[in-house]
């Protein structure tokens, strides 16, 4: 049973799951937001709300301003990710993206001119 499973229960049928909601999947994505966390300090998770075109996503930044962004089933969902993580959470509609995320992408961004 997959750590989205046991988090906040099965909403699989019987048949073969394929895309982004199978458990493998799944398990990539919670595997790459504990190496992205294993391997910065200072995460925080935000969560954006879905959209017409994304279902709900969570972005995690780093202290450095570094960061990751990967769908999650609802924002429940993504609050008991980031608890499991053990990282502060919050939603984006009321926070915001911190500056770190935005001077991070701004120096990145001239790295590559």
């Amino acid at each position: 049973m997959g750590i989205f499973s046991r988090m906040f229960g099965s909403k699989q049928t019987d048949s073969l799951d394929v895309g982004a909601n199978s458990r493998e999947a799944q398990s990539a994505t919670i595997q790459h937001l504990r190496t992205f966390v294993a391997g910065h300090t200072g995460c925080e998770a935000f969560i954006e709300p879905p959209t017409r075109v994304t279902q709900t996503t969570m972005v995690i930044v780093a202290d450095t301003g570094e960061w990751t962004r990967r769908r999650v089933p609802d924002t429940i969902a993504g609050r008991k990710v980031a608890q499991d993580l053990k990282i502060p959470v919050f939603d984006v509609n009321l926070s915001g993206y911190p500056s770190r995320m935005r001077e991070w992408n701004e120096k990145n961004r001239k790295g590559l001119k």
